[in-house]
C-alpha cells in the first residue's frame, strides 16, 4: 500500500470517528479567537501562490454528483451533513481525472427559512470614473439582472449557480438563505481553496450549537447567526458577496440555496442581480465607510445588522463601489426601531423611501406599480397605501400620521371632515388605481411542471383571501414566458401614469 492511500484512509477514519462522534458540545465564538484565522474579503489580495495553499483544508467535501442513497441508515444532522460520506466523496474525487457538472436531482429536499436594488435613470452622458484597469475584465460591472437557469428550457439571459460563484478563482464566499441544502451546495465550491460563512436561521442556542458541532470538522466555514429576538420571527434574506483576486460580486438572488429555486428540477424560476465591484490598491482604500456610496453603507448597515465579523464588514472598503452611484440597496432589518439616529428610516418600506428620494425619483405623481411576489400575506389598503408612498419617495412618517391621529377620531362625520382623512382616502384611492400584484393562481400552479405537490413555496392563504379587507382587486395571475415554471420571484416596477408605460408581463 502506497503512502498516499495509507494517508487517505488515515483521513477517511478521522472523519468515521467525527461522524459517530458523541463528545460535548462545541460552540464557536461570533468573534475570532487567536487560534482562529481572520478572515476578511480583501485577505486574499496580497496572498501568493505559497500562502493560498496554506488555507485550512476542510476534513470534508461533498462530490458533485447525486449519489443513490446506502440501504442502511446513516447519521446525518440538522443540515444534513454525513461526513463519513463527505469524506469518502473527496478521496474519490481526488482520484478522478475530470469532473462532470452535477446531474439533474431525482429528488429534492421540500424543507419549510429581503434586499432589493433601485437604478436611477441617468439624466445624460454617464460620468467618467476612474477605475482599475481590470475593471474591463468584470463581467457585470454595470450590474445585471438574469433569470434563473431552468433545467429544461433554452437558455436566453439565464444564469446558473456555478455561473454566479465561479469558484475556480473564488477565495471567500459570505452566503445567506433561508432555506439550505448544505451537501448540494458544497459540491458547487472549491473546498480546499474558498473560506465560507453561512448566514442561517437559528432560533434557539440549542440550534446554534447542533449547527457548529455538525460543521465544526470544516475549519474553512464560519457560521453567523442573526438575532431573533423581540418580534423577529424569521431570517429570509439572501444575499452572496463574493470575494476574488481582482474583485467583489454582490448578489441579491430571489432563490434560496436549495436545487429547484437554481432550476435544477425545471420546475421554478427566480431572479437575481450581481454586480462585480473592482478591488482598490492599498492606497485607494477607503478610510470611513462615510465617504462610500449609498449604496455601499447601506450594505455595511444590513451586513452589521446580520451580526457578520467586523472584519469582514470592514473589508468592504477595499473596494470600488462607483459603479453603484446610481443604485440603491434596499432592505429589511427585522424588530423595532428607535433611536437618536432614527434606525426606522433605514429599512422596510421606510428605507424604499428613503432609496428613491436619495436617487431622486421622489414624485407626487400618480404611479402605475406591477409587484411580483412569491408569498401574499394579510394584506390591506393601509399597507398598500404605505408601499405605494414610499415608491414615490415618503418615508414612512406620512402613513405613521395617519395612524396615529386618523383612528384616533371617534365620530366618523367628523373623521369625513378631517384634512387628513381625506388625504388618506385619496392615498388610498390612488393606490387601488396603480398597484397591481402578481401571484399565480391554483389553476396556474396545477398546470405547472411541477404542479401542486411542487408549490410549496408558493405561499398564501384561502384566511386571508376571505377577509373583508383583502384587496382582491389588485391581484392578477402571474405566469411565467418560459411556459410550465412556477415563479419564486420578487420585483417591483413602476412608471409614472401618462408616461410610455406597458404593465409587467412576466
Amino acid at each position: 500500500m502506497s503512502s498516499s492511500d495509507e494517508q487517505e484512509d488515515e483521513e477517511l477514519q478521522m472523519a468515521i470517528a467525527l461522524s459517530l462522534q458523541t463528545s460535548q458540545p462545541r460552540t464557536a465564538p461570533t468573534a475570532p479567537t487567536s487560534e482562529q484565522q481572520v478572515i476578511s474579503l480583501d485577505s486574499d489580495a496580497s496572498t501568493t501562490d505559497d500562502e493560498a495553499s496554506a488555507v485550512p483544508c476542510p476534513l470534508t467535501s461533498l462530490q458533485a454528483q447525486t449519489l443513490e442513497p446506502a440501504p442502511v441508515a446513516r447519521a446525518s444532522g440538522i443540515l444534513g451533513l454525513d461526513r463519513k460520506l463527505m469524506e469518502q466523496e473527496r478521496l474519490a474525487r481526488k482520484r478522478k481525472v475530470s469532473i462532470s457538472p452535477p446531474p439533474l436531482r431525482k429528488s429534492f429536499k421540500t424543507s419549510k427559512p429581503r434586499s432589493k436594488t433601485v437604478r436611477r435613470p441617468s439624466p445624460g452622458p454617464a460620468a467618467q470614473v476612474s477605475c482599475p484597469a481590470q475593471t474591463g475584465n468584470l463581467l457585470y460591472a454595470n450590474g445585471a439582472i438574469r433569470k434563473t437557469w431552468a433545467f429544461g428550457y433554452p437558455r436566453e439571459n439565464d444564469i446558473k449557480l456555478e455561473e454566479v460563484l465561479q469558484k475556480k478563482d473564488l477565495t471567500l464566499a459570505v452566503l445567506s438563505s433561508f432555506q439550505w441544502d448544505v451537501e448540494w451546495l458544497l459540491g458547487k465550491i472549491s473546498m480546499d481553496t474558498t473560506q465560507l460563512v453561512f448566514v442561517m436561521q437559528a432560533d434557539t442556542d440549542v440550534m446554534k450549537v447542533q449547527y457548529r458541532r455538525e460543521t465544526a470538522a470544516m475549519s474553512n466555514l464560519r457560521l453567523c447567526f442573526p438575532s431573533m429576538e423581540g418580534q423577529i420571527n424569521c431570517m429570509h434574506s439572501k444575499l452572496m458577496l463574493l470575494s476574488y483576486p481582482q474583485h467583489l460580486r454582490v448578489v441579491v438572488p430571489t432563490a434560496n440555496l436549495v436545487p429547484y429555486d437554481w432550476g435544477e428540477t425545471g420546475i421554478m424560476e427566480n431572479t437575481v442581480f450581481l454586480i462585480d465591484l473592482p478591488r482598490l490598491s492599498a492606497d485607494r482604500r477607503v478610510a470611513i465607510a462615510d465617504d462610500m456610496t449609498d449604496f455601499a453603507k447601506d450594505l455595511i448597515y444590513f451586513l452589521q445588522a446580520m451580526g457578520l465579523e467586523q472584519t469582514i464588514i470592514d473589508s468592504i472598503r477595499s473596494f470600488d463601489f462607483s459603479a453603484t452611484q446610481d443604485l440603491a440597496f434596499v432592505h429589511t432589518v427585522g424588530g423595532a426601531h428607535a433611536g437618536a439616529h432614527e434606525p426606522w428610516r433605514r429599512t422596510g418600506y421606510c428605507g424604499l423611501g428613503r432609496a428613491i428620494s436619495q436617487l431622486r425619483l421622489a414624485s407626487d405623481k400618480s404611479l402605475n406599480i406591477d409587484y411580483i411576489t412569491s408569498s401574499v400575506g394579510s394584506l390591506n389598503l393601509d399597507f398598500l397605501t404605505a408601499l405605494y408612498l414610499a415608491a414615490q419617495g415618503d418615508d414612512g412618517l406620512t402613513e405613521y400620521t395617519w395612524r396615529t391621529q386618523v383612528s384616533r377620531k371617534k365620530a366618523k362625520a367628523a373623521e369625513k371632515d378631517d384634512l387628513l382623512a381625506v388625504q388618506k382616502e385619496y392615498a388610498q384611492k390612488k393606490t387601488s388605481d396603480g398597484l397591481r400584484i402578481y401571484y399565480p393562481s391554483l389553476e396556474t400552479v396545477k398546470a405547472s411542471r411541477g404542479g401542486t405537490e411542487n408549490g410549496g413555496t408558493i405561499c398564501f392563504q384561502s384566511k386571508w383571501w376571505n377577509a373583508p379587507t383583502f384587496p382582491r382587486e389588485l391581484l392578477r395571475d402571474c405566469t411565467s414566458r418560459r411556459e410550465g415554471l412556477l415563479m419564486h420571484n420578487k420585483r417591483m416596477g413602476q412608471a409614472l401614469q401618462g408616461s410610455k408605460y406597458e404593465a409587467a408581463k412576466a
